[in-house]
């Protein structure tokens, strides 16, 4: 097991996912970036044990899929949904080291890229997000914002705006809209996020 793997296994072992600093009941701002994709097919990049897939089941989207790193995260998921989980794609993967089967229409992303830190990691990240999208294909990335906190769960974060988020992808990935949200956690305190919404542009190279 990768020290990656077994931090975030602990992290959800520990704590209930009602619990943690990222939880959220409903998740308004993915939603609304995700809707204006235009259906089809969502994979949710470190969703974990996230209510987002509760809601895009609820809005009758039928092709899903859900990556973490973390078994136990995925196994509260699927316990939290019951039979609903059999209309899920499960995968439990490093997104670092993850090659894509498919491609999706929507990839969406709340808070997994900005604890990338090393170049190499985040090189790895956008070879598995060009694999697993297409032109056409909208990408819904949420980080900590340049105001936000420097490390959650006990790891660094590397904060951006939409437009340095932009940069970091390239050119294949146009910036369509952006929006900041202070996230209330749920031991009272705020956190600053940037969400940004793309495009991809043309084929990779």
């Amino acid at each position: 097991m990768s020290d990656r793997r077994a931090h975030w296994d602990h992290a959800y072992t520990v704590k209930s996912d009602t619990a943690v600093s990222w939880y959220q009941e409903v998740p308004e701002r993915s939603l609304a970036l995700i809707r204006q994709a235009g259906g089809g097919s969502v994979i949710d990049i470190g969703g974990g044990a996230s209510r987002l897939v509760d809601r895009l089941l609820a809005e009758s989207y039928a092709d899903l899929a859900v990556l973490d790193i973390s078994d136990v995260a995925l196994r509260r998921s699927k316990e939290r949904l019951g039979a609903l989980a059999d209309k899920v794609a499960w995968i439990v993967a490093d997104i670092t080291r993850w090659q894509p089967a498919r491609q999706w229409n929507v990839w969406h992303d709340r808070a997994v890229f900005h604890f990338l830190t090393e170049v190499d990691a985040q090189d790895a990240y956008i070879a598995a997000l060009k694999a697993g999208t297409r032109p056409g294909s909208h990408i819904v990335i949420s980080t900590f914002a340049l105001t936000g906190p420097e490390k959650c769960s006990g790891l660094p974060v590397q904060r951006y705006s939409a437009d340095t988020l932009a940069a970091r992808l390239g050119a294949d990935f146009e910036l369509i809209d952006e929006a900041g949200e202070t996230h209330p956690t749920p031991f009272g305190t705020t956190q600053a996020f940037t969400y940004a919404a793309f495009r991809r542009s043309r084929s990779a190279l």
